[in-house]
C-alpha cells in the first residue's frame, strides 16, 4: 500500500470514529451516521489498497 493512501485511509477512519463517538456522546444521531459513513470510506480505500498491493506482489 502506498504511504500517502494507507495515511489517507487511516485518518478517515480515525475521523469517522471521533465523530461517531462525540455525535453518540451529544445525541447526534446525524454526526453518528456521518461518522459510521466516514469509517466506511475509510475501510473500503484501504481494501482498495491491499488490493492493489496483492496484484503488485
Amino acid at each position: 500500500m502506498s504511504g500517502t493512501e494507507k495515511t489517507k485511509a487511516q485518518a478517515e477512519q480515525a475521523k469517522g470514529k471521533a465523530k461517531e463517538v462525540l455525535g453518540r456522546a451529544v445525541g447526534n444521531e446525524r454526526m453518528t451516521a456521518e461518522g459510521h459513513a466516514d469509517q466506511a470510506k475509510g475501510n473500503a480505500r484501504q481494501a482498495k489498497e491491499d488490493v492493489k498491493d496483492a496484484f503488485r506482489h
